[in-house]
């Protein structure tokens, strides 16, 4: 049987410290019909010139350079409008896959019929050291599960195309918590697998290692995003606390 073609949106700027890990990742990986679109955000580093490199000796990867710097909804929404392939799988320029991820995630999801997967993770620094456990993940999610708390690292995510449809990143804080309650909206669940096949790197400065901008997105998604009752939102986001702290601590 034919494998599905799996289309990898990688957004990057300045990503020229960690992008050859990355890219090598998707390399090693088991799996062969992908193709992988790099799309640079205005890098004033040589990001470029790193996967011009690789696309020399992989034409299954390709870079778009865009014009001006749009943010990283921009970047995701221009790989979007560039797949081609059946499943969308994303991977952010300083997150690794280990080499079964897409193997064992395409075989999951065509067995299962799915529209949406995602992985448990380990953290890394940005050397590459392991910081946690495994970060586990629930058997499946749905639009007011996820409300609680956002339970899926973008790198570990894999979507059927044509469930996506014109479904497009808004350009706002945690635009990947908001294109999943959107994603939800439209299609009920996504399923997780509870092993850990991708290494998420925590980097000084991002906005998942600043607690208190992430606290702030959050409660604006709830409030502003969802138009969720005041009320409502303080419960919510009391959750949010409280699965962020454990989280922290494994």
């Amino acid at each position: 049987m034919e494998q599905p073609l799996v289309s990898i949106i990688t957004p990057c700027y300045n990503s020229a410290d960690f992008i050859t890990a990355t890219l090598n990742s998707v390399l090693e990986q088991s799996y062969q019909n992908w193709e992988l679109i790099v799309i640079d955000d205005q890098s004033k580093d040589n990001t470029c010139e790193l996967v011009e490199a690789f696309s020399k000796q992989q034409p299954k990867i390709r870079l778009i350079k865009l014009e001006k710097n749009g943010g990283v909804a921009n970047a995701r929404n221009v790989g979007l409008e560039a797949a081609n392939g059946k499943y969308i799988a994303f991977l952010d320029s300083d997150d690794i896959w280990l080499g079964e991820k897409l193997t064992n995630q395409v075989t999951y999801m065509e067995e299962k019929s799915l529209l949406m997967s995602f992985f448990a993770y380990h953290r890394i620094n940005e050397e590459g050291e392991i910081i946690s456990g495994k970060i586990g993940v629930p058997d499946s999610v749905n639009y007011k599960k996820l409300l609680w708390h956002n339970v899926i690292i973008f790198s570990t995510s894999m979507v059927l195309k044509s469930a996506i449809g014109d479904l497009r990143f808004k350009k706002t804080g945690h635009e990947d918590w908001i294109f999943w309650l959107d994603l939800f909206k439209k299609c009920g669940n996504g399923y997780g697998i509870n092993q850990p096949k991708v290494q998420y790197r925590i980097r000084q400065g991002s906005v998942s290692a600043n607690k208190l901008k992430a606290a702030g997105y959050t409660w604006k998604i709830l409030r502003e995003n969802e138009k969720i009752g005041l009320i409502k939102s303080m419960y919510l986001f009391s959750k949010y606390a409280v699965a962020t702290v454990w989280k922290r601590l494994k």
